[in-house]
């Protein structure tokens, strides 16, 4: 996965796991960590990926592992993403910012006090390094617009923009990892370093390495007084849900976030496991849908989009897929509940059944005919199209089953294929896939603004064939008013002239319909509550709890504490 991902959905995982791996996951819920007072502290598990894990902590490259972002390297300020899109972010690096009147400068007030995890001192100097590195490293600066960043004194940096960027600040603030000027300098390329070896400033710090699992334990030194509660994390692969969900069943994993069948039940059952459920998963058929940029496939026409977006049955969907969890999900792409107030009111929430003979009108207006084999086709070409997930997402899996029963209703034929993840990833990344099935991500603050620039910007995609970011605007969309929407946009800190800005995306995202909405669907993330207190609950979402988000997992892995 992202094991990024993933973006905002799932941890996918796959198969039995070892029972070396199992042990190693069992054992070390039994090591502890001594702390200041003497006292032992317990090390949780988690799992971190389904794949064998390469020795990559630099929290700049795109192969970096998980639980590097947030535990080990840190961000300025964290946004919680379950919040109003006005909220003020917690303070981590960073204290206090502001924007001078034109939204071209970005001050910040750097935290004073902190080091290193060799002991050196964290100044402003690092900060303004990270951004002037990021800005250098041409992979990461692909679209040249990253800012420059200087340390007008220890505690202060100006970070500056060529144009007015206020919606730019979250990424500078909340997604990007301040990473040691004394290590990184030498560095010739950021985006391939490896670093194996990290010093950050966060929680927690490298302790061993294997392909398999690695140990992170508790920053003695951390700047934040009495955190981390727990002596460290134990990140283990496992092979697959059933296999982790096995393990958090047996009390061998402590933290992790999968689709699990029948969770009410099982937490029932025993009183030592819990759950959240965070519904801002937005779920969609994503389409190479772009002709001009060498898509190909049916579902280069809006009519087949438009055909597959009234032909699900989204009620069946949540009931089969996602626990009878789903959630209606706007075509916009804003969220329902927490962007109400930034949706254009012409635009209803997508239709919770399905609505066939619309579908079927809309492929026969666009000169589409049943053909005896009760497929839809416009002379040669059939309405028929592959869609892919990995292999070993439950959720996803069972959801593309269901979708293809449901198009047969109304003459389109779709093939369900699963895939390991790096070729999805790659299809993806190159635009050489039909549709697929993903989440949209929302990015470094709660804002429709994010999902609009990642995944439908003309400045986030690239040509088929083309190697692009397997996270970002795979669809290829590309529309001149979207992208004058968005620049207009990032222009301003008032939000009714972001309203009327986003309205514009949203009707051309309704009318072309690149990605076709399925529903919001559930996040759930499940707890083992004998070893560690203060998770995430539906009363107090102090941080988005999914184990496989960061910065949002650092948050909670620093905030539980031992049970006594």
């Amino acid at each position: 996965m992202h094991l990024k991902r993933r973006d905002l959905y799932k941890l996918a995982a796959v198969g039995t796991v070892p029972v070396a791996l199992a042990a190693c996951g069992q054992s070390s819920n039994l090591e502890a960590k001594g702390g200041g007072d003497g006292e032992s502290r317990p090390i949780l598990t988690t799992n971190a990926t389904e794949a064998t894990l390469t020795r990559n902590l630099n929290p700049h490259s795109p192969s970096v592992i998980p639980m590097v972002q947030g535990l080990i390297y840190e961000t300025l300020f964290y946004f919680n993403p379950l919040e109003a899109i006005d909220q003020d972010p917690a303070p981590q690096l960073g204290e206090s910012y502001e924007w001078n009147e034109d939204g071209t400068v970005l001050t910040v007030a750097v935290r004073q006090g902190v080091t290193w995890a060799d002991g050196e001192p964290f100044t402003a100097a690092d900060v303004a390094f990270t951004f002037n590195k990021i800005r250098d490293t041409e992979a990461l600066n692909a679209g040249g617009t990253a800012p420059s960043a200087e340390a007008t004194d220890e505690s202060t940096v100006e970070i500056t923009y060529e144009n007015a960027s206020f919606l730019e600040g979250p990424n500078a603030l909340a997604r990007t990892w301040i990473i040691p000027e004394h290590l990184f300098a030498d560095v010739d390329d950021l985006a391939t370093y490896a670093n194996e070896d990290p010093v950050g400033t966060g929680p927690f710090q490298l302790d061993d390495f294997t392909p398999e699992s690695y140990l992170l334990l508790a920053n003695e030194s951390y700047w934040e007084e009495g955190r981390p509660g727990i002596g460290g994390v134990r990140a283990i692969t496992t092979s697959g849900n059933q296999s982790a969900t096995d393990q958090w069943l047996a009390g061998d994993i402590d933290y992790m976030s999968a689709a699990i069948p029948n969770l009410a039940e099982h937490v029932e059952k025993n009183p030592d496991l819990a759950f959240t459920n965070t519904g801002i998963s937005q779920a969609a058929l994503f389409a190479s849908s772009n002709p001009d940029l060498g898509c190909e496939g049916p579902q280069t026409d809006v009519a087949v989009r438009k055909a597959l977006y009234y032909g699900m049955d989204r009620e069946q969907l949540s009931k089969l897929a996602f626990f009878d969890l789903g959630t209606d999900i706007s075509p916009s792409f804003a969220l329902p509940e927490r962007d109400a107030d930034f949706i254009d009111p012409s635009i209803d929430v997508a239709p919770w059944n399905a609505q066939p003979d619309k579908a079927k009108q809309v492929l026969e207006d666009a000169g589409y005919e049943l053909g005896d084999d009760g497929v839809y086709a416009k002379g040669d070409e059939r309405v028929s199209m592959t869609v892919s997930c990995p292999t070993g997402w439950s959720d996803f899996v069972t959801a593309l089953d269901t979708l293809a029963q449901q198009y047969k209703e109304v003459g389109i034929e779709l093939i369900p294929q699963q895939v390991s993840v790096n070729e999805w990833n790659d299809a993806k990344a190159k635009g050489t896939y039909q549709l697929v099935i993903d989440s949209v991500g929302q990015g470094p603050a709660p804002d429709p603004y994010y999902p609009y620039l990642n995944q439908f910007s003309t400045r986030n995609t690239v040509p088929v064939g083309e190697n692009g970011n397997p996270y970002e605007n795979i669809t290829r969309f590309s529309d001149p008013d979207v992208d004058a929407a968005l620049e207009a946009a990032a222009a301003t800190d008032d939000p009714e002239v972001k309203k009327e800005h986003y309205f514009v995306i949203q009707q051309r995202l309704v009318e072309v319909m690149p990605a076709i909405p399925l529903l919001i669907g559930s996040s759930l993330t499940e707890y083992n509550t004998s070893r560690a207190t203060g998770w995430p609950t539906e009363d107090d979402l102090y941080a988005y709890p999914m184990s496989w988000s960061a910065p949002d997992n650092a948050m909670v892995l620093k905030a539980v504490t031992p049970v006594e």
